[in-house]
C-alpha cells in the first residue's frame, strides 16, 4: 500500500536549488573563460601582428574595380 511522504523542508529545498543553480554556474563560467582564452591567444598571436591582413579582397574593393 502506498504511504505519503513526509513534506521536504523549504531549507532543504532552498540547498539543494542553490546547489543545481551553482553547478548550472559554474559549467557556464569553464565556457566564457574558454573562450576568452581562445580570444586572446588569436588576438595576442605573433603570426597575426608580423603578417597583416592583405588588402584588396573584400566587397568594397571588387565593387570599386567593376567601376573603374
Amino acid at each position: 500500500m502506498a504511504v505519503p511522504k513526509k513534506r521536504t523542508s523549504i531549507a532543504k529545498k532552498r540547498i539543494r536549488k542553490n546547489i543545481w543553480k551553482g553547478k548550472g554556474y559554474t559549467s557556464a563560467l569553464k565556457i566564457v573563460t574558454g573562450w576568452k582564452f581562445l580570444y586572446n591567444q588569436t588576438v595576442n598571436s605573433h603570426w597575426l601582428r608580423t603578417h597583416p591582413k592583405p588588402k584588396g579582397f573584400g566587397f568594397l574593393s571588387r565593387q570599386s574595380n567593376k567601376t573603374l
